[in-house]
């Protein structure tokens, strides 16, 4: 069975990882390990959450999973560091893990990628200081920022108690009519059982950091099973090959 292992920071939305496996009909294992730090939104604590110590030890935590990839699946702790330090930070963790890796930031690049996504909107949970590194990320990326709202939230367990309605209206809230997709950054929300709600009321595409980062875990197995039910990214023929890539990487 493919198995993407994942490390999360501290205790938020991680129940979206075992609910995942259940909507992808338990074809594929998507185990996590936790490591702990602040969950407050600011780059010098940010940094620190990333750093290759705490990442060699998820990676760690996650071996006896037998796990095929490794995502670090936090969004925030990976785009701060920006594109060059992100590579980085993906290539030290793949050498302590023994296994292709990535992160949050580059699921969201590689997703909106494999879907032809160009112009996006972001709803960001974070403060606006925070935010507008993920907007620098993205633009590294290639990709077009065409708005970008940041609602303030200070700490991941703040994201964590949002109620489902009030996740479906910060994506509605935001969205743009010159954007291809609304993407929402943050791993301490919880959105997977809102994403087909979402998409409905938009007409286009969403994009959610536990969405894309489930999906970059699987996309480096080589097997993404198709479902209706976790958006467009899900429910594409996106061809990915034996190595993990999909088709125009």
């Amino acid at each position: 069975m493919p198995t993407a292992g994942f490390i999360y920071p501290d205790h938020a939305a991680e129940d979206d990882y075992p609910f995942a496996e259940r909507l992808l009909g338990y074809q594929v294992a998507l185990p996590v390990e936790h490591i702990y730090g602040t969950d407050l939104h600011a780059v010098p604590e940010l940094l620190d959450l990333g750093s290759e110590r705490r990442l060699a030890e998820g990676a760690a935590l996650l071996a006896k999973h037998e796990p095929d990839s490794v995502v670090w699946a936090c969004t925030s702790g990976s785009f701060v560091y920006r594109w060059k330090g992100a590579h980085e930070q993906v290539e030290k963790l793949a050498a302590a893990a023994g296994k292709p890796a990535s992160s949050t930031s580059f699921a969201f690049v590689r997703a909106a990628e494999a879907l032809g996504l160009r112009r996006v909107s972001v709803a960001a949970s974070y403060p606006d200081e925070v935010a507008r590194y993920f907007v620098e990320f993205l633009a590294a990326g290639g990709i077009e920022i065409v708005a970008m709202a940041s609602e303030g939230i200070d700490t991941a367990a703040e994201v964590g108690r949002l109620a489902p309605e009030a996740v479906i209206e910060l994506a509605v809230a935001h969205d743009h009519p010159n954007a291809d997709a609304v993407l929402i950054p943050d791993t301490a929300m919880r959105t997977l059982a809102v994403i087909p709600a979402i998409e409905k009321r938009l007409g286009k595409p969403v994009l959610t950091a536990n969405q894309v980062t489930v999906w970059e875990g699987l996309r480096l197995t080589g097997e993404i099973p198709r479902t209706d039910a976790l958006g467009a990214l899900f429910r594409a023929d996106l061809g990915v090959t034996e190595t993990g890539e999909t088709r125009g990487d």
